[in-house]
């Protein structure tokens, strides 16, 4: 017979075979581990975001990243099905950033990898306990939610520092459980003013998410440019982990304004503004009622409608909390099949519609994604807030033990607003062409400002075209649709007109033309 080794745990011996196969890669760069129920995701591609800005001004290349979403690793290049890869897949990854010359990558760390040891032996140069909720408990997942709870607490252990939300439920327990690791903790919140890294005076400017944070080394202002005022949490998760590994304020904000997650808070608009489409991944209690309360108060007054499905075989629980959140919190609710995997997409969702009912919502089962969202598209009759969720831009659904390629939410939602638009006799140009049907007024009250006064005509002049232009930046402000904008010819001129005019008044103003500017006022700016 051939030598061997008994085992007792095979996952476990695996976790240290690959480890030693790969040479312990996580030693050769900075790996972070964000966990959590919700805000992995986005809050990994936070910091990629941030690190990537970093490495560029000191003439270094892309940083890695291991998601739900994708993967990057400097060789490989991929859409992911994992949360968190298996041992030796995982450890291939790593060894490929430490071979390709990455310094920083950034990943989502499940509680299956961390109850299966898939990343053990992975040192973490800090870790980030986002928040807990229920889910993933099942036969095949957790048996229960505290099997769920202790599975992600195993983080810390593997970490050199440690961020924890002391906003989540349970903090005090995995404040605790963080301490006990022995390693530095950073504490972040929007509500204890006495944590290490606190965010305040959060609002929305300019379709913008600002806020205030204030770290051992530094205040200042934030603004994420992303969607959703629940991404403070995320973004102020990252800003603790950018405070522990010492990467510059100015990195971290112009990383954070950058930054995008493909599929998550992506919106797009029909051509009159009056449908708002937002597709995004969530897919538990915890992310459906963080997403509700914030579309309520980011879309006041509209109609909200929901397009979801639940997987097959795991996170039974789902199907109860989801619908019933979506029926609280919606309008219209459209079941439809999200990875049913060997279930039948009619039987999940048959499951689901009666805890959507139970708050009297109305709810209609699609199995065909595409004609669901299809349907709750031409639905919406006014001002309206679609929210497709699940799927974000991934590329296949699960059906049976196969992924099949099927067009992503983003590709069935841009295809279904323009039939949207096409039934109404409306069209992309439309904004463009009622804002140019302005053009003569504007004109027109330009030159009666100049006739008004003649009195220091160059300083009034410029005066005149300082609120003639900041006019045109508020009546042609820039057309988004998706990631992309319409700039009219104008609102340019405009942004370049605007330094030289204002620096010239400055300059009046310095050299003695104080006390003519005080008697002089300027004319209130016009209304359109």
């Amino acid at each position: 017979p051939l030598p061997g080794l008994r085992l007792t745990d095979l996952r476990r011996a695996m976790a240290l075979l690959a480890d030693l196969c790969y040479g312990h890669p996580s030693g050769r760069l900075k790996v972070v581990g964000f966990t959590g129920t919700k805000g992995k995701s986005t809050s990994a591609y936070y910091l990629k975001s941030i690190l990537d800005v970093w490495q560029a001004g000191q003439g270094r290349g892309e940083t890695g990243v291991i998601s739900s979403i994708d993967t990057y690793d400097g060789v490989e290049r991929f859409e992911s099905h994992l949360t968190t890869p298996e041992p030796l897949d995982l450890q291939r990854h790593l060894a490929h950033a430490a071979d390709a010359g990455l310094e920083y990558l950034t990943m989502e760390v499940s509680s299956q990898a961390l109850k299966y040891h898939r990343t053990l032996c992975t040192r973490f140069a800090a870790a980030c306990f986002l928040n807990i909720g229920y889910d993933h408990v099942s036969p095949v997942e957790h048996p229960d939610f505290e099997d769920y709870f202790a599975s992600k607490l195993k983080i810390f252990a593997q970490a050199g520092v440690n961020c924890v939300n002391l906003d989540s439920d349970h903090a005090g327990r995995i404040l605790e459980a963080a301490r006990q690791a022995g390693k530095p903790v950073f504490t972040f919140s929007q509500r204890d003013p006495q944590v290490d890294i606190y965010a305040s005076q959060v609002r929305k400017e300019d379709g913008q998410t600002v806020f205030h944070v204030r770290t051992p080394q530094y205040e200042r202002e934030f603004r994420l440019t992303m969607p959703g005022l629940f991404n403070v949490e995320n973004a102020l998760g990252v800003i603790a982990v950018c405070h522990a590994l010492h990467v510059p304020p100015a990195a971290v904000y112009d990383g954070l304004v950058r930054a995008r997650v493909p599929g998550r808070m992506e919106t797009y608009t029909n051509a009159d503004g009056s449908l708002h489409a937002i597709v995004d991944y969530a897919h538990n209690r915890l992310s459906f009622e963080t997403l509700f309360r914030s579309v309520r108060a980011e879309y006041p007054g509209r109609e909200m409608a929901i397009v979801f499905g639940c997987p097959g075989k795991k996170a039974y629980d789902r199907r109860r909390d989801l619908g019933e959140a979506a029926g609280h919190w919606c309008d219209r609710v459209y079941l439809t099949e999200e990875d049913s995997g060997e279930e039948d997409t009619l039987d999940i969702c048959r499951e689901i519609a009666p805890n959507v009912e139970k708050a009297g919502c109305p709810v209609r089962i699609i199995p065909n994604r595409g004609e669901a969202i299809r349907q709750a598209v031409l639905d919406c009759a006014g001002p309206s807030v679609l929210l497709l969720t699940g799927k974000g831009r991934e590329t296949r659904q699960k059906r049976g033990t196969a992924y099949i390629d099927t067009p992503t939410d983003v590709e069935y939602v841009q295809a279904f607003l323009q039939e949207y638009d096409l039934r109404r006799g409306l069209d992309r140009e439309s904004p463009a062409r009622a804002m140019l049907s302005i053009l003569p007024a504007l004109e027109a009250r330009r030159e009666e400002r100049r006739k008004k006064d003649q009195a220091d005509e160059n300083f009034r002049y410029m005066a005149y075209e300082l609120h003639y232009w900041k006019d045109v930046l508020e009546i042609f402000p820039p057309v988004r649709q998706g990631d992309d904008a319409y700039y009219h010819p104008l609102y340019v001129e405009a942004v370049k007109r605007l330094p030289y005019i204002e620096y010239w008044l400055d300059d009046f103003i310095e050299k003695g033309g104080k006390e003519h500017w005080m008697k002089c006022p300027l004319i209130p700016a016009m209304t359109i």
